[in-house]
């Protein structure tokens, strides 16, 4: 069997004139170059803009707090009804995280999308600092100067 390729009759010296040296050859190039690509995609976003969340937190209050470290919170919106188009409340219990058991039954609290804690748990519950604070009890003055009846004696 003759091999008839005119490269294959070329004399061997003037293939050694070919100098086929690059960094990448032999594991000679240093690391630095070696690391994946970036895109201009890929470049961290600017720290004035705000971050996006894909999920809006949630606010309602606490309905159950009988378990440890959990509360059943009853989130309440708005909806239209699909007839009727009078937007009707629509209601649904979240469970959420409560690491301190600091919550009670009535407060409002603002759920924050977390990694799923349990099978059902999936927000951290957060205290709304307006909604929960203690209302200041009003003061009854005398106004005529009267006593009332029931401080007669």
């Amino acid at each position: 069997m003759s091999i008839s390729s005119p490269l294959l009759q070329l004399p061997i010296s003037q293939f050694k004139s070919l100098n086929l040296t690059t960094q990448f050859l032999h594991g000679s190039s240093p690391i630095s170059l070696l690391t994946k690509p970036t895109s201009c995609f890929s470049q961290q976003p600017l720290s004035s803009l705000p971050p996006i969340r894909a999920m809006k937190s949630l606010q309602g209050r606490v309905v159950c707090a009988t378990s440890d470290k959990t509360v059943a919170v009853e989130v309440v919106r708005l909806a239209p009804h699909p007839k009727y188009k009078r937007r009707v409340r629509k209601k649904k219990k979240y469970q959420a995280h409560d690491p301190g058991n600091q919550f009670k039954v009535g407060d409002f609290v603002q759920l924050e999308k977390s990694r799923p804690i349990s099978k059902t748990k999936t927000f951290v519950a957060v205290p709304v600092i307006g909604r929960n604070a203690p209302k200041p009890k009003e003061v009854v003055t005398q106004e005529l100067g009267l006593p009332l009846e029931s401080q007669r004696s």
